[in-house]
């Protein structure tokens, strides 16, 4: 009872993390023109900037936030976070500069949001052969906030522009005041590490983390495919636009879809994959789509094409689930949080640069002065990947399975 109840605080917790992210989509552009910005491309600069401080401060403190659920528990963490964010979406309700917004995503990446110890959380509660199934629940609670999200966001902001921020600080700031009455602790005390002054150097706990004994294939895997992966929340309107010239409102519907076809994959298909093939299999199913979806987007200009490799882009998300899982099971119960501190470190690392490389490519990619081959970054990506499966298969003994 305890285990299911917590988890579904958790997995609650993180749709809601996942809606205050999508809220902001579809009124970027208007809340970049509150803030002073004089035109489309410097708008979208400063959104780039927004993202990359949010990343930055996450890579940055990653770690260290990690390493403080494991030594004084996930409860008190997990809370201070959603007040955090709670606070980080008063500061967009009343930002009338760039410097405030900046500011506050900043202070968001310092929380380390609520995913870092929402994952250690569930490695708590989780045996090694419940995690990737666990995790895969992560994924699918991105995926239906990341529908809703936008949908809230468009719909409030009818009202003002402000309204999307104060429904997604309300929803955070009610979920920090029912776990600090519901939620229990996951981590006994005697479980606990202390921490010291080698846990504030995040860069220093990165590189113990690869030297923990079987730890480093996996996390050199999740940072790799993290980095590929980029190029779908990177260029997919972009791309989109330029390949089939829809409107935004087809382009948002194209990512509703994604969210329920990704929804779909993590809490219903991964389980019954696991159960009948095992995790390392269904990492191998997960790669091979993440191929040939990538390709497939690299070459494709039709409808039906395109339906097609959504569906193996939302089965390619098996991967990442199964890689934290794997990395997950080489570590005590001690070091849960800072392995996932690590983890979403790495994904940081991959969502400041991917985007720099994939957007550059692309650039050069519809240059009306050279080849145009608007799906080379998705071919790109692919290369990445395939580079990636000689080490991926060196997992097979890290699997539960």
């Amino acid at each position: 009872m305890f285990k299911n109840r917590a988890l579904i605080f958790i997995l609650i917790t993180l749709m809601i993390d996942a809606i205050g992210i999508g809220i902001v989509f579809p009124i970027m552009p208007d809340l970049m023109d509150r803030v002073g910005a004089d035109s489309a491309g410097e708008g979208a600069i400063w959104g780039g900037l927004l993202m990359a401080a949010y990343a930055g401060a996450l890579f940055l403190c990653g770690p260290i936030v990690g390493s403080l659920s494991d030594a004084i528990g996930r409860r008190p963490i997990l809370i201070a976070a959603l007040i955090m964010l709670a606070v980080d979406y008063v500061v967009m309700a009343l930002a009338t500069s760039f410097w405030l917004l900046l500011l506050g995503r900043t202070l968001a990446g310092l929380a380390g949001a609520t995913y870092i110890t929402a994952t250690a959380y569930i490695a708590d509660i989780s045996t090694p052969q419940e995690k990737a199934a666990n995790f895969g629940l992560i994924g699918a609670a991105f995926g239906i906030g990341f529908v809703l999200g936008p949908a809230i966001g468009g719909i409030a902001a009818e009202i003002s522009i402000a309204a999307p921020f104060w429904i997604a600080a309300g929803l955070s700031g009610t979920n920090a005041l029912f776990g600090y009455f519901v939620l229990p602790e996951s981590l006994n005390p005697e479980k606990r590490r202390p921490f010291g002054k080698r846990d504030l150097n995040s860069l220093k706990s990165i590189f113990d983390a690869f030297r923990l004994p079987g730890l480093a294939v996996p996390l050199i895997c999740i940072l790799v495919f993290e980095f590929a992966n980029m190029v779908y929340p990177t260029l997919w309107a972009f791309w989109i636009r330029e390949v089939f010239d829809w409107p935004t409102l087809y382009i948002g519907l194209s990512l509703a879809a994604y969210g329920l076809l990704l929804a779909f994959v993590q809490a219903g298909v991964m389980p019954v994959l696991i159960r009948w093939i095992g995790d390392f299999t269904t990492l191998r199913l997960g790669l091979l789509s993440a191929l040939i979806g990538m390709i497939g987007f690299g070459f494709t200009g039709t409808l039906f094409a395109l339906s097609f490799f959504l569906i193996l882009a939302a089965l390619s998300d098996l991967v990442p689930a199964l890689l934290t899982a794997m990395a997950s099971n080489k570590v005590e119960e001690d070091r849960q949080g800072v392995v996932q501190g690590v983890i979403a470190a790495l994904s940081s690392i991959a969502a400041i640069f991917s985007p720099l490389v994939m957007t550059q490519l692309f650039q050069a990619s519809v240059d009306e002065t050279g080849l145009y081959f608007p799906g080379a970054p998705f071919l790109f990506s692919a290369s990445l990947v395939l580079l990636m499966v000689p080490l991926a298969l060196r997992l097979r003994g890290h699997a539960s399975t």
